[in-house]
């Protein structure tokens, strides 16, 4: 076979090669590491086979094959691991010689609560009298022969039954980035605790549905014992939290599985309504209000584009609608080693109505926040600024450095000049463009202090903000619903502060350079779009 189709079928069945290799191995790691080795033996099947009349059934008998010889090479006479212990496997068990049937018994062992294990681990591998157990483990003796009644029976009943892998045993979530909202404390926030896979999966069990911790192994597709120590960990640092029935649930924020086009477009609609208030009512105030700002440098010369990015502020950050505050106190994780903070993760969606007609005309509304920066080198040097499509910037927060309006407000002042001993600090403006080739600043300048500028802003009367207040708050209901119970106060809180922030503020750009308000950008104009920079003096 050659290799293109070699490597398209091994990408059809990739996600079923890993759901068999989970449901035969006791931990993420060990069902990886047979994976890789099933995929690989394939794989090199397939590029030596001419023809193949059934996929699937080749597929499945080259796995098969593969998970004997992992078993027989790495696993066979391994033992039994209860606890981290090693017990050896011995033929009197009267169990077939194979390596499937010791790899049952060290599951249900495994399955058995920590207490029941240790009876059976010392009444039948150390050969303790009962006597001896329960003075060990100080326990009545007939506690100790309860236990391993009752071990007997489970171990019989598991045995012979086939075991439930959960969803999450078959297809752990992935995440592709997480944050936090708060004070991260001393181990720097959530990613020490849940940037583990194991432990991500764990908290994430527990998210739409509470669970005890046999249920949370369960579910992932592994034995209590392999992660006992981790649900331990989780609720010691506040991760998980035991409700009745120690069954756990957590007030962690996970993103979206799925996602629907058709809610997605709606909420957008709801904000272009918003934003036709605001360009109608909200607009005219603010431009009224910087008629009297005269120290400010526009490369271009355009007043307009000075009071496109002065409005894009005022609408993201002064149009916030006013609404009853709801505690948030439960959703704050309080590690051991200190920090107090709310934590979000991000997962990879999937589109719930692939069938949905798009039914606007789709923009990018996507801006990389509110980025500030400013200086501690000299008194009054800050920069604001959102990048977005509108602009020509690029690398959004990681390339906006200090540095650069430290270097600019050098050259405004003539602390430098283009030479070789300041080559590195006029190489670097002119990437960013904010020098131009014949050294020319080419950003928006205030003169003045930040603060005292945007204090002068106006704020929208309460009139103006309750004509949509009803619009957010059914929006921010409806999208609770995509999340559980225990999470909709979060969800609802950050859905109606937010909603009125920088996708609102680009639609209502939008807006007026589309009816002719503001003429369209340069190309040049877009390097200071949504820019501006705050010194003592300006060019």
């Amino acid at each position: 076979m050659d290799k293109q189709n070699a490597d398209k079928i091994i990408t059809e069945y990739l996600q079923k090669l890993y759901g068999f290799a989970v449901k035969k191995s006791f931990s993420y790691d060990e069902a990886e590491e047979l994976c890789a080795e099933i995929v690989k033996e394939v794989y090199v099947s397939l590029l030596k086979a001419d023809e193949i009349h059934n996929i699937e059934g080749y597929i499945w008998r080259v796995s098969e094959n593969t998970y004997a010889k992992y078993i027989s090479s790495k696993k066979r006479h391994e033992g039994i691991s209860i606890d981290g212990m090693e017990i050896p496997y011995f033929e009197e068990y009267e169990l077939d010689d194979s390596s499937d049937e010791v790899m049952k018994l060290r599951r249900e062992i495994a399955f058995l609560t920590e207490k029941r294990r240790k009876v059976v681990y010392m009444f039948y591998y150390e050969n303790k009298s009962v006597t001896s157990i329960a003075r060990t483990l100080k326990m009545p003796e007939g506690t100790v022969k309860w236990h391993l009644n009752k071990a007997r029976n489970e171990l019989k009943e598991g045995f012979t039954m086939e075991r439930k892998i959960g969803k999450l045993g078959m297809s752990p979530i992935t995440e592709f980035g997480m944050g936090h909202s708060g004070d991260p404390g001393s181990h720097g926030g959530p990613e020490y605790f849940i940037g583990d896979k194991i432990n991500l999966n764990i908290v994430y069990s527990v998210y739409y549905e509470p669970r005890t911790a046999q249920e949370i192994a369960e579910e992932l597709g592994v034995t209590l014992a392999f992660i006992e120590d981790k649900i331990k960990l989780l609720e010691d640092n506040g991760f998980l939290v035991r409700q009745k029935g120690d069954k756990f649930t957590t007030y962690v924020k996970f993103g979206m599985r799925t996602y629907s086009c058709e809610q997605y477009e709606n909420e957008l609609k709801t904000k272009l309504k918003i934003a036709d208030i605001l360009a109608e009512q909200y607009v005219p105030l603010v431009r009224k209000a910087l008629e009297a700002v005269k120290d400010v440098y526009i490369p271009s010369g355009n007043r307009e584009l000075f009071e496109a990015a002065v409005i894009f502020y005022a609408i993201s950050n002064n149009c916030k609608v006013k609404f009853q505050k709801r505690d948030l106190s439960k959703y704050y994780i309080k590690p051991a080693n200190g920090g107090e903070y709310i934590t979000f993760v991000n997962l990879y969606p999937t589109r719930s109505d692939p069938e949905y007609v798009s039914t606007l005309s789709q923009h990018n509304y996507w801006v990389c926040g509110h980025m500030t920066r400013w200086s501690e080198k000299y008194d009054g040097v800050y920069s604001w600024s959102c990048d977005s499509r509108l602009s020509s910037r690029e690398g959004a927060w990681e390339n906006n450095y200090t540095s650069d309006y430290e270097y600019l407000y050098e050259f405004m002042r003539g602390d430098i000049s283009d030479n070789t001993a300041n080559a590195d600090k006029f190489k670097r403006l002119k990437k960013r463009k904010f020098l131009t080739e014949d050294n020319k600043v080419n950003i928006m300048v205030l003169k003045g202090r930040e603060k005292e500028f945007f204090s002068k802003l106006p704020n929208p009367d309460d009139a103006l903000l309750e004509g949509f207040t009803d619009l957010i708050l059914e929006a921010a209901t409806q999208e609770a619903k995509n999340y559980p119970p225990q999470m909709h106060d979060l969800v609802i809180d950050w859905s109606v502060n937010g909603f009125v922030g920088t996708t609102v503020a680009l639609m209502v750009i939008d807006k007026l350079y589309e009816n002719g308000t503001f003429k369209p950008l340069s190309e040049n104009e877009k390097v200071t779009v949504n820019l501006l920079m705050f010194s003592d003096i300006i060019p």
